[in-house]
């Protein structure tokens, strides 16, 4: 077949001119860039249309389906969230009802707004040694379908941000019992397939719809990921609409020829690529987990839910040094120039994949095993120092998420908003996980979560007040109006 990377550079050496979208004209002299603008096109002769595949894209993502043995692959160029949004939308009816676990993604909660569906929690179990989630319970969700049966579907992440896995293949049984389809956010698992060092991909093991950002933990451009469809209990023709209206109509080229060039790569090197790379991984696991007081988690399968574990998650807690996560990442950030992916004020993820190199494994094992060796000579915490919190509390869902973000809101002062129900969202990001959701109860548990996280300094977002002193509430004339 030809592949769509290839074609891509095969005509920017062409002399077409291009009297058509984008702006730049494939012309590289109109900005000071080295940007490949002369392999950005748009849908023209020989290059296929995303949202109508015949020919070159539509190959590109059978090929893509064929890697992974899934029975069909759509290409998502605007990342998981495009891909998660057409995946909710097609496999529940608007205003119908859905099972979601509570630590997903924010752009799972924007789908129950857009679609107005009644989402019915499951929560995560909690690892309280490292204080991070644990997995989602099978049994968990058998109880919560027997009580609900307007269940239309099932959606859990697997893997979590921190690299823990849940039982899917004990869950996708459960939901088809049920005679419904289990949808799997595997964002952060694209690699699983490509190593028996890492835990099986969901899509082998009956989620019905799997989707994965390759961006994350594959050789591929930022914000390209898939969408798998792995069975027949999700119409195929809805999908394929629905991703069209999630997406650009005008999706970038360079973009999909990622993804192409990626799988490509995966078919002839991936073997081997994969081979080395859990070899310096697995090394510099051995080698961190030597550390005394920053303490390389890893989760104990069985325990907190958790059925298996993603190893290129490093994860380091703070719990037993001087500082907290986000003192650590300031000083790698600073003192050894290494950027992690994510701190709370527990712990560091760095997100490892394959295309990271030994010297950069190098330089963090020696950043870490430094500053280990230098908390030996400071005070540090004890259990009894550390701020706690409860990660997530059942919430009192007094209106739908379409209801609250519509309806009349004002502004009230954090503190002073107790008993009032939310009009907007608050989460951390990364990973973008809700702590409190439009038309939920705000409770003193949440304000006190609030407060520690940003005397910890972390990244809350969500309120329309930056600064978090304030929250935007439903108003009192609409509360009144409520039934009772």
């Amino acid at each position: 077949m030809e592949r769509l990377y290839r074609a891509l550079e095969n005509y920017s050496r062409e002399d077409y001119y291009p009297f058509h979208m984008p702006g730049h004209k494939r012309n590289p002299g109109t900005v000071d860039t080295k940007l490949p603008f002369d392999r950005d096109i748009t849908e023209i002769e020989g290059f296929d249309n995303l949202h109508h595949p015949e020919g070159i894209l539509k190959e590109s993502q059978e090929a893509a389906a064929e890697v992974y043995g899934t029975r069909e692959c759509y290409y998502s160029i605007n990342g998981s969230t495009a891909a998660l949004l057409a995946a909710v939308s097609a496999a529940v009816p608007g205003n119908g009802q859905i099972l979601v676990a509570r630590n997903c993604h924010k752009a799972v909660y924007h789908a129950l707004y857009l679609r107005n569906l009644t989402p019915t929690y499951v929560y995560p179990q909690m690892d309280k040694k490292w204080w991070i989630n644990g997995g989602i319970s099978p049994d968990k969700v058998e109880r919560a379908l027997a009580a609900n049966p307007e269940i239309k579907a099932v959606l859990i992440t697997s893997p979590t941000y921190d690299g823990v896995v849940s039982d899917i293949g004990k869950i996708a049984e459960i939901v088809h019992r049920h005679e419904i389809p289990l949808i799997v956010d595997e964002a952060h698992g694209a690699h699983f397939h490509f190593s028996n060092y890492f835990p099986v991909s969901a899509a082998d093991l009956g989620a019905d719809l799997v989707i994965q950002s390759f961006h994350k933990t594959l050789p591929a451009m930022t914000q390209t990921a898939v969408l798998h469809n792995c069975s027949e209990r999700v119409d195929s023709r809805l999908i394929r609409r629905f991703m069209g209206i999630y997406q650009s109509s005008s999706p970038s080229y360079i973009l999909m020829a990622s993804i192409d060039a990626c799988m490509d790569k995966m078919v002839t090197d991936g073997k081997e690529m994969f081979r080395e790379f859990t070899r310096i991984l697995e090394k510099a696991r051995r080698r961190l987990s030597e550390c005394k007081y920053i303490r390389l988690v890893s989760p104990e399968i069985g325990s907190a839910g958790v059925f298996d574990y993603d190893r290129s998650k490093l994860i380091f807690s703070t719990r037993y040094t001087s500082m907290t996560g986000t003192e650590l990442a300031q000083l790698l950030l600073e003192k050894y120039h290494i950027q992690v992916e994510m701190q709370t004020e527990h712990y560091v993820l760095a997100l490892a994949a394959v295309g990271d190199s030994e010297e950069g494994f190098e330089r963090l094992c020696r950043a870490i095993e430094e500053i280990d060796q230098e908390e030996s000579q400071k005070k540090r915490k004890t259990e009894g120092q550390i701020a706690e919190r409860v990660a997530y509390t059942s919430m009192n869902q007094l209106m739908s998420v379409t209801e609250a973000m519509e309806a009349e809101s004002e502004v009230c002062r954090l503190e002073e908003s107790v008993g009032r129900i939310s009009a907007e969202f608050g989460y951390l990001y990364p990973p973008g996980i809700p702590l409190i959701v439009p038309g939920e109860q705000i409770t003193g548990q949440f304000i006190r979560n609030m407060r520690i996280y940003m005397e910890e300094g972390l990244y809350l977002q969500g309120l329309e007040d930056y600064t978090n002193h304030t929250i935007r509430v439903i108003s009192q004339n609409t509360t009144k109006e409520q039934p009772s």
